[in-house]
Formats: C-alpha cells, structure tokens, sequence
C-alpha cells in the first residue's frame, strides 16, 4: 500500500512504501490509507479540516451572485416573485384555499423552507462531478464539499426567514391575518436540521449514482421540480383530506414524503393554520433522515474509492 504523508521536516515523499514507512526514524504527522468500513464518518478530520470548509462556505456565498446588478438582494427577490406567481396561479386562477392565512405569508413560509431544502439537494447532488477536479489534485475529506453547500445555503436561508419575519410583523400591525405563533415554532431549529440532513441524504446519494450515469442529472432535476408539488407548499395539507386513491386517504400518503411533516409543523408553528401532523410523522422524518444518511454515507465511501476512474 503506497501513501502521501507529510514528516515534521517538511519533506513530503512520494509513493512510499507503507511498510518501509513503519521503519523509518522520521516522525509522520498526516497518514491517508483508505477506509475499511463503508458506514464511516470520521468526524475529527471533518473537524481538523474545518478551515478548509469555512473557505468553501465563503466561496459559495461570495460566488453565487458575483458580477451581479442586485447581488444579495436576489435572496429576496426570488421568493417574492415566486409568491407573486403563487398568488396570480394557484390562488387567483385556480382558487386554493390558504386556511385563513394572508396568501403572501402561506406562500412564503412554504416558500423559504422548500427552497432551502431544493438548493441543498441541488448542489450536493454534483458534488463529484462539479468537483472532480479538485479532488483528483489534493486530498481532504471528500464530505467536507457537500457539507459547506449545505452551511453556506443557511445565509441565504437566514435572509429569507428574516423576510419571512418581516412581512409577518407587518400584517401584524394592520392586523386580522388569522397568523398566530404556537410552541411549535420552538421546534424551529430541528425542522432545519432534519431538512438539512435529509437534503445532504438524498444529494450525496445521487451524487454517488451519477458519476457513472450521467443522465440521472437530467432526470434528477426533473424529478425535484415534481417532488414540490407532492409537498403541500402552495396548498394547505387540510386540503387533501376529502381526497382517496384506491381507497386510501391521501392525506396520508402526503405524509410518507418525509418533507411534508417538516413544512406542515414550521406552518403550523408560526402561522397557526391548519392542524398539527402528529408526532409520529415528525419521528418517522426523523428516523428517515438518519437511515437516508447511513445509506448516502456507505454509497458514498464505496464510490470515492474509484469514482476518478469513471468521472
């Protein structure tokens, strides 16, 4: 077995022996051998290398709207627009109920989490492919990337939230928006982290598939675009329980995409409307995202071993 290693001396010798290595007088700070175990995290590298991940957290966010007219101000002016279509389509044209809540703040809640959860599973599903040039070039922990795309998408989350906060506090002044908070909302930072997890599941999952299929990108994508609408977003969950596919309720099959429990009690918490899912679907999200991770994680370990061969 052949290794990099970097001695105290500041020499760094290549294609070295493992066993004459073992031998030497020298004294090797840094050892990079692969890993036995396919359902690994080492979590004190992630740890050692988190400079590493504040500059590619710094990159992302400096990165995505550089040499732009609005610059951050895109991070508002996208879910605005958004809701102004979700006004004009879904709630003007088509005439869907928002449970007594003021359409731009339904809209908007359902807006800043979904759009959160999308752009998370977006970049972190191209993380071999979009990287495989720098990781072909120097070795750090290859999680570390689709780690940063999900820290750094927390600043555009924050401002969104922020917005969110903003237009909240201001039908509260003009008052009768039927929007009351409820203890729920306190259960805020684990709806984030569960829709953090399981966009970093899904994405290094898909990630690992298409470094050698390529067109599952394509159908990918395809698929996030539809995975919205199964999510009740631009409609109340309430909705959907009149409704029955051979013979079974579909408010209840809504309830197996492990999102719609997340976006359901974020609503539910700062908005009031509509009723609480039940703690059962939140700890099946919740159950489902560790399992989604265990999995990602083992598919992900088996295809860095060699996915520079294919990519």
């Amino acid at each position: 077995m052949y290794v990099e290693c970097e001695s105290e001396s500041g020499a760094v010798p290549q294609n070295q022996p493992f066993s004459d290595m073992n031998q030497s007088n020298e004294n090797w700070t840094t050892v990079i051998k692969p890993r036995n175990k396919l359902l690994e995290v080492n979590l004190k590298e992630l740890w050692d290398y988190r400079d590493l991940i504040s500059l590619f957290i710094k990159r992302n966010v400096i990165t995505q709207y550089k040499q732009t007219i609005l610059g951050p101000l895109w991070y508002i002016v996208q879910p605005a627009l958004s809701v102004i279509m979700y006004m004009i389509v879904f709630g003007g044209i088509a005439g869907i109920p928002t449970d007594g809540v003021p359409r731009p703040l339904f809209y908007l809640a359902g807006t800043c989490m979904w759009q959160y959860f999308s752009d998370c599973l977006t970049k972190t599903s191209n993380t071999f492919v979009s990287n495989a040039g720098i990781f072909g070039k120097v070795y750090f922990p290859r999680l570390a990337m689709p780690i940063s795309d999900v820290l750094s998408n927390l600043v555009r989350f924050g401002i969104q939230v922020a917005f969110f906060l903003v237009i909240y506090l201001i039908y509260g002044v003009i008052g009768g928006s039927g929007a009351h908070f409820t203890w729920f909302a306190l259960l805020f930072p684990l709806l984030v982290l569960m829709l953090a997890g399981l966009a970093l599941g899904f994405g290094i999952l898909f990630s690992s598939m298409t470094t050698k299929y390529r067109d599952l990108q394509v159908l990918f994508s395809f698929a996030v675009s539809l995975w919205m609408y199964a999510t009740p977003i631009v409609y109340p969950l309430s909705q959907t329980k009149s409704m029955f596919w051979n013979g079974i309720p579909v408010h209840k099959l809504m309830c197996l995409n492990p999102v719609t429990p997340i976006i359901e009690t974020f609503k539910y918490g700062f908005l009031g409307c509509g009723e609480f899912v039940g703690w059962r679907w939140l700890v099946y999200s919740f159950v489902f995202m560790l399992a989604l991770l265990a999995l990602g994680i083992v598919v992900f370990n088996k295809v860095q071993r060699s996915f520079m061969d294919t990519v």
